[in-house]
């Protein structure tokens, strides 16, 4: 055996070299990790370095994001996506940050925030009262920004889009912004998701006194002409805004259009967090 050939058969043996300081790349071995290696010689971080994400994280101290995008690489990885999968999807995360993306011009004059209304990041969620994606979701990042690890970091706000497909989605979604009027929007909407699986529209009225609102007030503020011309203002704008599904999230006034998966968007909004506070491009 020639020393070249020798040389060339001990390299397929040996392990897939990866740059280290992200565990979600050590983790990996075999296969996953040969594939880990060539996206993260192929895929270059969006912001904060000009070079690949192996070149990137060779710096002696590798700034939050690009250890934050390789380890993103890695988990799709580890998780069985193939290597156009993992491309596409992180070129969609891409397409939703800075300096790519531009504000999409949102009107949140009357919203109810969720979090610390001061909150440097703003998450906003068009959403259907009876999407079932969205009764998971938004309550789960409800959760994160008043108890959970982006407690005053993140504000959350929801924009109504009730979705012709989801059965009494305009009837739900009147009754969320009679009681967004009435001044308990979370706790209603909560409620609502709360009961997705035996959801009914009768029980409604019943879901508004459970949150403490009078049913005979509820019910006059569901009749007025104005809580439907709300509902249909939010569609329209959603509709302008391109949105066409839910949840559809908007990351700093952003269209995000990565994967909503709750790790990949949480990923996100901490990447937004650090953005926010003058560290994404910092060790």
């Amino acid at each position: 055996m020639s020393r070249v050939v020798l040389i060339a058969f001990l390299i397929a043996l040996s392990p897939s070299r990866l740059p280290g300081q992200v565990p979600a790349c050590d983790a990996l071995t075999g296969e996953a990790r040969a594939s880990a290696a060539r996206l993260l010689e192929t895929i270059a971080p969006y912001d904060c370095c000009d070079l690949s994400l192996a070149e990137c994280l060779k710096a002696s101290a590798p700034v939050r994001l690009v250890k934050r995008l390789a380890a993103d690489v890695c988990r799709r990885v580890g998780a069985g996506q193939k290597d156009d999968d993992v491309k596409r999807e992180l070129e969609k995360r891409a397409a939703s940050m800075p300096p790519v993306a531009k504000p999409a011009g949102l009107d949140l004059a009357t919203v109810a925030w969720a979090g610390d209304p001061a909150a440097p990041v703003s998450v906003v969620v068009f959403a259907c009262a009876r999407c079932p994606f969205c009764s998971k979701s938004v309550p789960a990042l409800y959760q994160a920004v008043t108890e959970g690890d982006l407690k005053g970091k993140v504000r959350l706000a929801v924009k109504l889009f009730p979705v012709r497909s989801h059965p009494y989605a305009a009837e739900a979604a009147t009754a969320v912004e009679a009681a967004r009027s009435l001044g308990v929007f979370w706790p209603y909407v909560l409620e609502v998701y709360g009961r997705f699986d035996d959801f009914a529209v009768e029980r409604l009225p019943a879901y508004a006194k459970a949150v403490g609102l009078d049913p005979a007030a509820f019910e006059a503020e569901v009749r007025k002409p104005a809580t439907r011309e709300a509902v249909v203002a939010a569609k329209k704008e959603g509709v302008r805004l391109g949105v066409e599904a839910t949840p559809t999230v908007f990351l700093q006034g952003r269209r995000y259009r990565g994967d909503l998966e709750e790790a990949a968007l949480r990923d996100a909004i901490e990447e937004e967090v650090e953005r926010a506070a003058g560290a994404s491009c910092t060790p």
